[in-house]
């Protein structure tokens, strides 16, 4: 059994992650820092409120406690592949199947290996790139600041 089988679903990120998506599509509908204060904050929820949050950005860690970073390319550039540690919630289905975007800081244009904190300026937009994962295959998630990023 995976962690937090007193979660919903038995999977405690698959829960999170879905609680974002949901969050995030009250928001808009298309493709203290915790994950309930963020989610608080998208909703409007905490003080003060800000109305142009749109995204609560996620870090997720495979089983082995390393981060977990995505690769893809946008439609028509496949000589352009984009990678990411940070991810928008898109959906997450009733068997923790989720589709998440690729967040990037668009001021790193440097494609030198780092970690997921020497990469995090605090400057995240979306890319369109959405790649599809299983939920369960990860261990830890890190909600950050929710953010403006469409």
């Amino acid at each position: 059994m995976s962690c937090g089988s007193e979660y919903h679903t038995g999977n405690c990120v698959c829960d999170i992650l879905r609680d974002i998506a949901d969050a995030q599509s009250d928001i808009i509908s298309d493709c203290t820092t915790s994950c309930e204060q963020s989610i608080a904050d998208l909703l409007g929820d905490s003080s003060p409120s800000a109305n142009d949050l749109d995204t609560v950005p996620v870090l997720l860690y495979c089983k082995d406690c390393k981060p977990f970073k995505g690769f893809g390319a946008p439609t028509g550039a496949i000589n352009d592949v984009t990678s990411s540690f940070y991810f928008r919630v898109k959906t997450v289905d009733e068997d923790c199947c989720a589709v998440l975007e690729l967040l990037r800081d668009p001021n790193d244009q440097d494609d030198t290996p780092r970690s997921p904190v020497e990469q995090f300026t605090g400057n995240l937009e979306a890319t369109g790139i959405c790649i599809t994962v299983d939920v369960k295959c990860f261990c830890h998630i890190t909600c950050l600041p929710a953010i403006s990023a469409l």
